[in-house]
């Protein structure tokens, strides 16, 4: 008994030294690929991202303080509420991440690549959304809005997004202002490409999504589902009503959840089986437990 606890005490350790590295190089190459965004494209060409991060850009575009320096500052109220809102672990990752590019933004140069203003818009987008969303997945953060995003929404009721996008219209505006108008038009270009980005790389190619499918012919729905995919699935009785006199029939509802890259071939399959089948799609941010990994069928 006690080897074997020994055993236990030894595997989660294990795991969570993994863990613990596997966050760490997330955080780094986040850092880098964010620190390499700005210098060699937003800053030299005078644009500003979304969230805090353009707000210590454009600061530092109308007064010369170094953007090193600001992405700190501008971030410590975050970092506070991040605390208190999510918890000490994140604030922790967080705070070394802000710390982190800072220390590259000082200590390394990267070199200008190009002065396309479309090009600067789109490449820095990229791979500023790829330093964040990086280190997002490692745990902590490097652009602190969305901890305000997440505190707003829990005192007033609002959706994280809304708020998102409020915070950033004030931004973008400022920049019209400040700035130019076309430098901000070029900076909403280069916020796109670094949100979608950042989708990307916290969601992976892999991007689930759920489907309910509403068919006479369920169980062959089912096999196809189960066979032909490889996917679990869950099947739940309904009855439906149509009509002025409400008629009413039952039937098994199929629910699975599968990638963005199998839509397509679930929707031919079921073509095959019953082209009038009703069928819902949701996108789905994350999933837990349950059969998520794609089953082999020979």
């Amino acid at each position: 008994m006690l080897q074997m606890r020994r055993l236990l005490k030894f595997g989660t350790s294990s795991f969570k030294a993994s863990t613990t590295i596997k966050d760490t190089l997330f955080i780094v190459c986040g850092i880098f690929s964010a620190a390499f965004g700005l210098e060699s494209f937003l800053l030299p060409n005078r644009f500003i991202d979304g969230g805090a991060t353009g707000i210590s850009l454009l600061v530092t575009e109308v007064t010369e303080i170094p953007l090193s320096l600001l992405i700190v500052v501008v971030n410590i109220p975050f970092l506070v509420m991040g605390y208190r809102v999510i918890g000490k672990q994140f604030a922790m990752k967080a705070t070394l991440a802000i710390l982190g590019l800072a220390l590259v933004l000082v200590a390394i140069h990267f070199p200008e690549v190009t002065q396309d203003k479309l090009l600067v818009a789109v490449f820095g987008g990229f791979f500023l959304g790829a330093g964040i969303g990086l280190s997002i997945r490692g745990g902590g953060v490097l652009d602190g809005t969305e901890v305000l995003a997440i505190f707003l929404s829990r005192k007033l009721g609002v959706k994280i997004g809304d708020v998102i996008i409020i915070i950033n219209i004030v931004i973008f505006l400022a920049a019209a202002y400040l700035l130019s108008i076309e430098a901000a038009l070029y900076s909403m270009l280069t916020y796109l490409a670094a949100s979608k980005t950042l989708d990307f790389v916290v969601d992976g190619i892999e991007e689930y999504t759920g489907v309910t499918i509403i068919s006479s012919k369920s169980e062959e729905v089912r096999l196809m589902v189960t066979e032909k995919l490889g996917r679990g699935l869950t099947l739940y009785k309904a009855t439906g009503g149509y009509g002025k006199q409400g008629e009413h029939n039952e039937y098994d509802v199929v629910y699975t959840v599968i990638t963005r890259l199998e839509i397509r071939k679930l929707t031919i399959e079921l073509e095959k089986i019953d082209p009038k089948a009703f069928v819902v799609m949701s996108s789905i941010n994350d999933t837990r437990g349950g059969m998520i990994k794609k089953r082999n069928y020979k």
